[in-house]
């Protein structure tokens, strides 16, 4: 992640570093406009409280607060976001027509211990002026997040990055994820299969088939991402990092008997 602003490296270094092309540093893309970013973050607002809501609910509830705007905007702000809303229909996560779709295979099955079950999934991240993108992988017996990655795009290698550091700590006999191109994409499977990994997928637009990362989205966003305004990425990932090392050490959950994910983890 390039820092342009207050680094202690200038931009040729952090391009060494990072093994990139220093001519793409200069490369500054146009600012989304300041309307887009209010409205893309209201909708995550209302997706995070009512995630059944789809594409005329959000332009209706957008309506309401002052937004003259078209459901096919709507549609295409949660495709750009990668949200789709819960009920079964149509995916905006859409996959690749070319790639393999695996089958669910978690329906009436229970995380018996750490490692059994892990899910994958990416949500959106509010900055003041723009916004970025959170993958997490998280242990579903224990709520325990093993790997996760904050980047500006969706491009691919941050969700592959984040695969490898998880696979770098262990290796789950089951893991979940939804139909989007990032987790249908033979880059992510090859990773998964020659370890003998059963992949599963969650039916089409049914996003609660993954509940456990569905309420790790609710927790990070509630009690650390819309309680900060942070003004940059560095802002982003310094919250988010402190987030997770608090939700994983410290934070007892209900549904663990008071204990915390790292306790149930390395038990």
């Amino acid at each position: 992640m390039v820092e342009r602003i207050d680094s202690e490296l200038d931009l040729s270094q952090q391009a060494d570093l990072l093994s990139i092309s220093r001519s793409s540093l200069y490369y500054r893309p146009a600012p989304p406009p300041p309307e887009e970013v209010m409205i893309k973050h209201l909708i995550d607002e209302i997706y995070t409280a009512r995630p059944f809501y789809g594409s005329r609910r959000l332009m209706v509830e957008l309506r309401k607060k002052g937004f003259t705007i078209a459901r096919k905007t709507v549609q295409r702000y949660m495709h750009e976001m990668g949200i789709t809303a819960i009920f079964p229909g149509p995916n905006l996560s859409r996959r690749a027509l070319q790639h393999r779709v695996y089958p669910y295979l978690l329906r009436n099955v229970t995380a018996a211990h750490p490692n059994h079950i892990w899910g994958i999934d990416i949500t959106y991240i509010r900055l003041r002026e723009s916004w970025m993108y959170l993958v997490a992988i998280i242990d579903w017996f224990s709520r325990y997040v093993v790997s996760w990655e904050l980047d500006d795009t969706l491009e691919m290698e941050f969700v592959l990055s984040a695969v490898d550091r998880a696979l770098g700590i262990a290796k789950p006999l089951i893991w979940n994820s939804d139909q989007g191109s990032h987790f249908t994409s033979p880059l992510y499977i090859d990773r998964l299969k020659p370890l003998g990994i059963e992949i599963s997928m969650d039916g089409r637009g049914r996003a609660l088939d993954d509940i456990f990362t569905e309420r790790l989205w609710r927790s990070v966003k509630y009690e650390e991402v819309y309680l900060n305004e942070y003004a940059s990425p560095r802002d982003a990932l310094s919250g988010i990092s402190r987030y997770f090392a608090f939700y994983n050490a410290e934070r007892p959950h209900q549904s663990l008997a008071y204990q915390t994910p790292a306790k149930l983890y390395a038990a």
